[in-house]
């Protein structure tokens, strides 16, 4: 898995003989980006995300940027989430949800998530934490290098991003059993802590 931040920003390598943390010490990284942008200018109105009120509570909203994006498994794998039908959440209570944006990782999937980005950074989504991009492959094998260029600049516009392998179980109708990969492991692992975590999108 690529767990990706701000493909622009770079951050200094660590010098020879730096201890690395143990699995068991792993953090989710921390947001590069928190909100809307000044001088962001929103998409088109038929590019936009729609938004919906939805009824009831989550620790995690799934929201799919496009028809197919895997919202529906996502959510199954992480305890507390729950879909969106491919649209911002607004809860009836007023509160700030917060919200993983999922995608596929072909052209229409990410062509949609980066509309949705824009219009999230843009300000025109409704008010939510947005805890980042979840890139699901769409097919069995390595994505092809423009799609992966691509996908590492959509990522970019979002406060993190995971990427995350094919998963073969899936075409059989199997979305509840956890991935055996570790890309999944290590996933679920950032997003039970940061919709657990005390302060919206940032961990301690």
């Amino acid at each position: 898995m690529q767990q990706s931040l701000n493909p622009w920003i770079t951050h200094p390598a660590p010098t020879d003989g730096a201890e690395t943390a143990a699995p068991e010490a792993h953090v989710p990284p921390e947001a590069v980006l928190s909100g809307p942008l000044k001088g962001m200018v929103e998409p088109d109105a038929a590019d936009r995300l729609a938004r919906r009120t939805v009824a009831g509570s989550a620790a995690l909203w799934v929201a799919g940027a496009h028809g197919g994006s895997g919202e529906s498994r996502i959510a199954d794998l992480i305890g507390g989430a729950r879909a969106t039908g491919h649209c911002w959440p607004v809860l009836q209570d007023g509160s700030k949800p917060r919200v993983l944006l999922v995608c596929r990782a072909d052209m229409r999937g990410l062509t949609a998530a980066q509309s949705a980005l824009t219009q999230w950074a843009s300000g025109a989504a409704p008010d939510l934490d947005l805890l980042g991009l979840a890139v699901l492959a769409d097919a069995p094998g390595k994505s092809p290098k423009p799609l992966r260029d691509f996908a590492a600049i959509v990522g970019g516009g979002a406060p993190r991003s995971w990427t995350l392998p094919w998963v073969e179980a899936w075409r059989h109708g199997d979305s509840t059993t956890l991935p055996p990969a570790r890309e999944y492991q290590r996933f679920i692992t950032d997003l039970a802590a940061l919709a657990t975590a005390s302060t919206p999108g940032i961990t301690n």
